[in-house]
């Protein structure tokens, strides 16, 4: 069983996650408190494996909070702020969800901590074999240009940008303009190698040179994550950390 602490300072996002501790088998709610200090007082006694933990709080912030524990317990994040995903993550939070929280991506988060806490546990769905790097190095696609036809090896592409009418795809050698929408080329590339940021901007995880609070650097270009795709990409990135 993993032995759960709950800490929001608003008592109705209490009641939601204690009753999804309560249909998960392999849970157990320990307490619950709009108490931060009564919650670091617990933890620091030792018997809990797993804080949800909300971040903003008036008495301790849960980022506070995280650095105050120093990593006697996991802890998931749980907040309607996703500003504080990355600053979490640097602090070592399992997971980040965003209110209002679904039960389907609660439960993967708990399965995410129980495949941490428990290295031979493995979770029921079956997980899709990950692509050979060899496909994607080969892999291309082709793109509509004023006056051709062109392909574009997808290992060579940097970033995308989308403008009014048109988008511009960055490789190192060249800047590519076509008509095609942001939907179209999003939806052709592999969600592995490729994620949007911004409603103007697709990255290539393998050309980011750094991530700072909410800008990507890729070579020269700064480019923003927009409040809409920020929870997604910190996901991914924390999914790519050793």
């Amino acid at each position: 069983m993993i032995r759960c602490l709950v800490v929001d300072d608003e008592p109705l996002a209490l009641h939601i996650i204690e009753d999804y501790i309560a249909k998960i088998p392999f849970m157990e709610l320990v307490k619950s408190t709009t108490s931060p200090i009564e919650a670091l007082t617990l933890v620091q006694q030792g018997g809990i494996d797993l804080i949800f933990l909300d971040v903003q709080m008036p008495e301790l912030t849960g980022i506070q909070f995280l650095r105050i524990a120093n990593g006697k317990a996991k802890v998931i994040l749980t907040t309607a702020y996703p500003q504080y995903a990355l600053e979490g993550y640097e602090l070592d939070a399992v997971d980040y969800l965003l209110k209002p929280i679904a039960f389907d991506r609660f439960f993967k988060a708990a399965q995410k901590v129980q495949a941490t806490l428990q290295p031979t546990f493995k979770p029921l769905e079956k997980e899709e074999p990950l692509p050979q790097q060899q496909d994607f190095l080969s892999d291309f696609i082709f793109v509509k240009t004023e006056h051709k036809i062109q392909k574009v090896y997808l290992h060579d592409i940097m970033f995308i940008e989308g403008l009014k009418d048109y988008i511009s795809i960055f490789t190192p050698a060249e800047r590519i303009i076509t008509l095609q929408n942001m939907k179209k080329v999003e939806d052709a590339l592999p969600e592995r190698h490729f994620i949007r940021v911004h409603r103007s901007y697709i990255v290539a995880l393998n050309k980011i040179d750094s991530i700072e609070r909410s800008r990507i650097s890729i070579g020269d270009k700064i480019i923003p994550i927009g409040d809409t795709y920020r929870d997604d990409f910190f996901r991914m990135v924390e999914e790519r950390n050793i």
